[in-house]
């Protein structure tokens, strides 16, 4: 038996009604569940929580009320959903890390920034913000539509749109996810929107980058850090991606170590979770540096997460690891969809201004036609009372000889031509009314009335008497509710390299005669005292190499390679490989494109390439050349020509230069000569040099420096004896001639030819003596013995029978070590 009869039973295609009905569902939560309306900025959800709470008076200053009853009331008359999601929705809006300026004030457990769950709703009480109140401030007076709860109650209805003075949406955002689409609109600084608001009413003619200038970029609650790179995009489209970090300083801990202090989270981090994120990428050894975390939150400060490091830890290089792999850097994906006129629809900046002045002229408007109809009516009533109070003493004869209220209602309005209005408002008139200074307040307020008529008429029949209302009023909520802004914009540029990982620290690079290269901390060498052993700087190998030539730079700036065939090579400082002090390094050419043929004789260190910087070079034969440093900013990685060569000669030095300096250079045999760098003209790179020094048969040159006043010359010989000379001693002569001599000629023999020199500007710097089995020394300059030109100096490094000086490289007093 079947409960169906023949004719119930209709046929119909599945595909079809699956088609048809989750396109009911799906509209059902774009429109009515996940969305906000542009208007008001609210989700339906919100929107009846609010609306019950001004219902059961819960508004702002009243007494506060559990939230199981506001949870119970919307459910009962308006929202026919389960009592969590209500809940969760009231808690939301009640919460400050999430909502910029919330909309309930919670009293309890409304949970916390670190996820903790908010308490039960029988335990917790809410009542309407301060803030709230403007939302729906003269719904009484007809300004928005109202419609009739989902069981269609016929005295219970609900509003479609709340007035809203508030710009909800872009004050406070939303977030939601529907069916096929979502949104996730930032919120804004509440200042900054309604300046744009009145500046877009003056102005109708304004661009998005116009309000973009006034409205700078989202306001997160959590304030933190925002980079505007794409803010022109977002509000320019209506959808982008916002780079958020947490703000962060330095401080020294009691101990003297440094300390990392998180005092704002990016928004919708949660604290608790960041730091076991951070505890376990310490534990991985993923993120080094960190000895200690915990969270010092409180009364005082509301989020301050400290980040203790470890002695020799790099503050910036462990913080932008923590950029990297943590939520103390992420990003907010914006896309401004909100429902429009039923419909949902993605919104520029302009658009959603516009939309909320829209609706504040909608409300306006439809407030002053409520208005005006009362007035009027009042005005009526007082008219008909004016006519009986001139002729009192009839009107009450009147109505003492009706019979009843309809009869005397009658016998009035045949009388004075009164309408049934007046004639009921006068019947019901409490005799106290009557006296004459009762009569006199009635027609003062009948006056006032009149005005008041005509001012609500003007401000219908002119839309710019409108537009002032919507203003002053913006311009009251941003004085009573306005503040500072809490999220930082920064305009620098947040893409981050492998770069940005590596500590920005001094190291010191070496390049052995094998060409093995390497780079160590500068730390990894002590100073030590004239004639020290110093200690193994370079592993001894079996084929006898040892280190040709040694510098130092920052990890961050550029290394550049020339060779003696005259070509240059970059890399950048921390490409080198970073190995321990006895390890051999690995080979130059898995670097750089060198061939079997070529060496190379140079390195520089370069922070910055510029027209007004030099790098001037020399040669074994004698010849100088001067090039501007921006010549060499885009060097290949296969190289270029730094200067053209003639058979027989090698580039051996290369000296940064301001252009105007004096040179000076030194010969293996112990000659010199200083000139002035003025007579080496500018040349391109691709070009010879011109005569430095005239050399004697058999000599070469051995160093090359450039010149400062009052400084010394510093020359080490191939057997450890080196000496400083004042630079006084060396005249200015001009280039391309033999020189003066340099060293004792007759000691040649015992000290050895000259093997390297510097200018010395200060002798607080440090020596650093490099022989050719690796043996390093580093000791004060202060203790070398200053004297003549024409001496052997004294003995700077005992070296073992078959060792000689390799190379040297000064320190400066502040550590920092130029070859």
């Amino acid at each position: 038996m079947t409960i169906f009869s023949p004719g119930t039973i209709q046929p119909i295609d599945l595909e079809q009604e699956m088609r048809s009905s989750y396109m009911d569902y799906a509209m059902s939560v774009i429109i009515s569940r996940a969305l906000p309306e542009v208007r008001d900025g609210l989700k339906p959800v919100q929107r009846r929580i609010l609306y019950a709470m001004l219902d059961q008076g819960m508004t702002a200053g009243a007494r506060y009320k559990k939230s199981a009853a506001i949870v119970g009331e919307v459910m009962k008359s308006y929202h026919p959903h389960g009592d969590a999601s209500i809940y969760d929705a009231l808690v939301r809006l009640a919460q400050p890390w999430v909502m910029r300026y919330p909309l309930v004030d919670g009293q309890g457990n409304f949970g916390s920034v670190d996820g903790d769950p908010p308490a039960h709703q029988r335990y917790t009480e809410a009542r309407m913000a301060a803030v709230a109140m403007t939302l729906v401030d003269d719904i009484e007076k007809d300004t928005v539509d109202f419609g009739p709860n989902y069981s269609n109650e016929p005295d219970v209805k609900e509003p479609l749109v709340l007035p809203s003075l508030l710009p909800n949406l872009l004050v406070n955002g939303a977030s939601g996810i529907a069916v096929g689409m979502a949104t996730n609109i930032p919120p804004h600084n509440l200042g900054e929107v309604c300046e744009a608001l009145v500046r877009l009413i003056d102005d109708p003619e304004l661009t998005t980058d116009d309000l973009a200038r006034i409205v700078r970029g989202p306001d997160f609650p959590t304030g933190g850090i925002i980079y505007a790179r794409d803010l022109a995009t977002m509000y320019g489209t209506g959808h982008g991606r916002i780079v958020m970090r947490a703000q962060v300083d330095f401080e020294e801990a009691k101990s003297g170590r440094e300390q990392i202090i998180v005092r704002e989270l990016p928004y919708q981090v949660n604290k608790a979770r960041l730091m076991q994120n951070i505890a376990d990428l310490v534990n991985d050894r993923k993120i080094e540096g960190i000895s200690d975390l915990r969270d010092e939150s409180g009364r005082k400060e509301a989020t301050r997460v400290v980040i203790e490091l470890k002695p020799n830890a790099r503050p910036y290089t462990v913080l932008n690891n923590l950029y990297k792999h943590t939520q103390l850097q992420t990003t907010y994906g914006a896309l401004m969809l909100a429902i429009v006129d039923g419909r949902p629809q993605v919104l520029t900046l302009k658009a959603l201004l516009q939309h909320h002045i829209e609706h504040r002229r909608s409300v306006v408007t439809r407030r002053t036609r409520f208005e005006l109809a009362r007035a009027r009516d009042r005005a009526h009533v007082l008219e008909g009372l004016l006519k009986v109070l001139d002729n009192l003493d009839e009107t009450i004869r009147i109505i003492r000889a009706a019979q009843d209220e309809k009869a005397a209602q009658a016998a009035l309005e045949q009388r004075f031509e009164l309408t049934e209005r007046q004639s009921k408002a006068i019947v019901d008139l409490r005799l106290g009314r009557l006296t004459r200074l009762e009569s006199s307040k009635i027609r003062e307020e009948y006056e006032e009335l009149i005005k008041e008529i005509a001012r609500l008429e003007d401000l219908l029949a002119n839309p710019r008497l409108i537009d002032g209302v919507v203003k002053d009023e913006i311009a009251g909520i941003k004085k009573k509710f306005g503040d500072a802004r809490r999220t930082e914009i920064r305009h620098d540029d947040i893409e981050m390299t492998e770069e940005d990982l590596i500590p920005r620290e001094q190291v010191f690079v070496t390049l052995t005669h094998r060409g093995y290269i390497k780079r160590m901390p500068l730390d990894t060498y002590r100073m030590q005292h004239r004639g020290g052993k110093g200690v193994v700087g370079a592993r001894r190998s079996t084929d006898e190499d040892y280190i040709e030539h040694s510098t130092t730079a920052n990890t961050h700036s550029d290394m550049l390679f020339f060779t003696n065939r005259g070509r240059v090579f970059r890399l950048r400082t921390h490409e080198i490989p970073d190995v321990k002090r006895q390890a051999k390094g690995i080979p130059i050419i898995n670097l750089i494109e060198i061939d079997q043929r070529e060496k190379v004789t140079a390195l520089i260190d370069m922070e910055q390439f510029s027209d007004e910087q030099y790098l001037v070079m020399v040669t074994k034969l004698g010849q100088i050349k001067k090039t501007p440093a921006a010549a060499y900013s885009s060097v290949r990685r296969n190289g270029l020509i730094a200067i053209k060569l003639e058979d027989r000669d090698e580039l051996n030095w290369v000296r940064r230069s301001s252009g105007g300096n004096q040179l000076l250079v030194v010969t293996r045999r112990g000659k010199g000569a200083r000139f002035t760098e003025k007579e080496v003209r500018p040349m391109g790179r691709d070009t010879m040099g011109v005569g430095a020094m005239r050399l004697r048969a058999g000599d070469e040159v051995a160093g090359f420096d450039i010149v400062n006043p009052n400084s010394h010359v510093l020359v080490i010989t191939e057997n450890g004896f080196g000496k400083l000379t004042p630079m006084e001693d060396y005249p200015v002569k001009s280039r391309n001639i033999q020189g003066v001599y340099t060293v004792d000629q007759n000691a040649i023999p015992k000290i050895g030819e000259i093997v390297g020199m510097r200018v010395v500007e200060d002798l607080s710097e440090e020596l650093m003596v490099i022989s050719t089995m690796g043996q390093v020394i580093r000791i004060p300059l202060d203790q070398v013995r200053v004297s003549g030109r024409q001496t052997r100096g004294v003995i700077i490094m005992r070296l073992d029978e078959d060792d000689r000086v390799a190379s040297i490289a000064g320190v400066g007093a502040a550590g920092t070590l130029d070859a």
